[in-house]
């Protein structure tokens, strides 16, 4: 088998003292409401190994799972416009900076805890410290992707939410395909760990994390949203 990087991206790493070789898997652009077990017995099995990892991105888990919210459910009012224009943009995308994100966050936290949190990051930055406004609203406003269409224009239009419980899913994925593996929220600044398979609950967090730190599967239009993770042999 001959292992895939995207551009950019290393196939070999080191982690935990041990050798790991990934392989990006491409897989065609997955729609709302798609089989992640299908996609996984497709495009995975054929080149899954015992003793491989599968890191899949919750995105493509979130659309199989019809985790998805439109433009119309989420039309900025005062406040989103207001509170968006003090958002900080990184180089992983405009976030909250975007009206139509702010308002999901308003709609899901209520407008009352949006607008403590974004006090509380005013005051977080005096003091250096950013990613005060994610941490009090949590997964659901700090893991929402799209309604923004520069890599993948599909997206311009429709939030993908984060997925829904990822260990679960993860479970029932070994239970059906034989696969074991873990799901993540990874761009080029940060990755996060959503959910693993029991197979994996030896394993910290931050073990399993190192053998993506990188990101691997890209943050652009890779279509490569499951990483294969095999120990090399010394």
């Amino acid at each position: 088998m001959d292992f895939y990087a995207n551009e950019g991206k290393n196939i070999i790493i080191e982690a935990g003292g041990k050798k790991y070789a990934r392989h990006a898997i491409t897989t065609h652009f997955v729609q709302v409401g798609e089989s992640y077990l299908e996609l996984i017995r497709k495009y995975v099995l054929p080149v899954y190994q015992p003793g491989d990892i599968l890191s899949s991105s919750e995105k493509v888990i979130a659309l199989c799972q019809g985790r998805i919210v439109t433009e119309d459910e989420c039309k900025p009012g005062f406040w989103a416009k207001l509170l968006s224009r003090f958002v900080h943009q990184t180089s992983a995308g405009p976030g909250m900076g975007l009206p139509v994100k702010m308002q999901f966050a308003i709609n899901v936290c209520g407008l009352g805890k949006v607008l403590w949190a974004a006090i509380c990051a005013g005051f977080g930055k005096l003091v250096g410290k950013r990613g005060v406004f994610y941490d009090m609203l949590g997964a659901e406003v700090s893991g929402l992707d799209g309604f923004y269409g520069e890599e993948i224009p599909e997206y311009e239009h429709m939030g993908v939410r984060v997925p829904k419980d990822p260990d679960r899913v993860c479970n029932e994925v070994f239970e059906k395909t034989g696969v074991v593996m873990m799901i993540v929220d990874a761009n080029d600044l940060n990755v996060e760990l959503l959910g693993k398979g029991q197979q994996l609950q030896g394993r910290s967090d931050k073990e399993l994390l190192d053998l993506i730190r990188d990101n691997p599967a890209g943050q652009d239009r890779q279509l490569t949203p499951f990483v294969l993770i095999r120990e090399i042999a010394e």
